[in-house]
């Protein structure tokens, strides 16, 4: 509620930016588009019923929930503004607690498959061959049960209790969580390929391999690490202003922006596909069947 107010002070940069509901609705529809064909693949193919898949597939439906909530709450407003419905203030309350409830959970179940995706590809490669033991198919279920089981009531607690600072900062303390742990597990991990890399590198000449190998470990793991601070960094950053400064001049001017990062979360759940699922051969082999409906 506080990032909705319209601030003046500061100059004209402080007046926030003027995005359409179009590109909310476009955004929101490729997302939702993109995840349910994610979806969709991982449920037909049968060689992708492994925990690894199930992981990327809870991370689909979290950002397509994502999704469902911004496009729900864009056309509840639309529809709301040009009179096509009209409610008692009451059930626009209840109704907007939901829709609010809704995007919370799959924002924090999101975040929270993030993290689940950079552990199992930390097993994957430090105990490869104990994988199947560690991550067997039970602890697999009952981590997705368990994420979800969290989600939902931190944020029925979060939307109840929204005027706490208590309740912001712990929300704020697990994405610096989420943020930590993947940035020491795929720093972990690129060490070790480029450990591994050297050690072949040193046995044959020329050591190009060992270059290319690095700079394309680097590559991926700035861009894994680049697009989640880029795209929910700003929208915690301002979390913190909400705690920390919430009647500061810059903190104000701040918190005009706030459906800009709303578009960044969003623009995340067009990304996470593309990072995620379609580097997969396997998995765009079965998403050209769903495409061509040969089911």
């Amino acid at each position: 509620n506080q990032s909705n107010a319209t601030v003046g002070a500061g100059g004209g940069w402080c007046q926030g930016l003027d995005i359409p509901n179009e590109l909310f609705l476009a955004l929101g529809l490729v997302s939702l588009v993109e995840n349910l064909l994610v979806v969709a693949a991982i449920l037909k193919n049968r060689n992708l019923h492994s925990p690894t898949y199930y992981f990327i597939c809870c991370l689909a439906v979290s950002d397509m929930l994502v999704s469902i909530g911004n496009l729900a709450e864009m056309l509840f407003m639309l529809l709301l503004e040009h009179g096509v419905l009209v409610m008692r203030p009451s059930i626009v309350r209840h109704m907007d607690s939901v829709i609010d409830m809704l995007i919370c959970s799959s924002v924090v179940s999101s975040l929270s498959f993030l993290g689940v995706i950079a552990v199992d590809r930390y097993i994957t490669i430090f105990y490869a061959l104990r994988y199947h033991s560690i991550m067997t198919l039970q602890r697999a279920v009952v981590t997705m049960a368990s994420v979800w089981l969290a989600s939902t009531v931190s944020s029925t607690v979060l939307i109840t209790y929204y005027r706490s600072n208590t309740i912001l900062l712990c929300l704020i303390g697990f994405f610096l969580f989420m943020l930590v742990l993947m940035l020491v597990l795929y720093i972990h991990m690129f060490a070790l390929a480029r450990h591994h890399l050297h050690s072949i590198s040193s046995q044959q000449k020329p050591p190009t391999a060992h270059r290319g190998g690095s700079l394309k470990g680097a590559v991926t793991l700035t861009i894994l690490l680049g697009v989640f601070f880029i795209c929910w960094g700003p929208f915690f950053f301002h979390l913190i202003l909400i705690v920390t400064c919430p009647t500061n001049p810059f903190c104000t001017c701040f918190f005009s922006y706030f459906n800009l990062f709303l578009i960044l979360i969003i623009c995340n759940s067009v990304i996470d596909p593309l990072i995620y699922a379609f580097r997969s051969q396997e998995l765009r082999r079965t998403l050209r069947e769903v495409v061509t409906c040969s089911w």
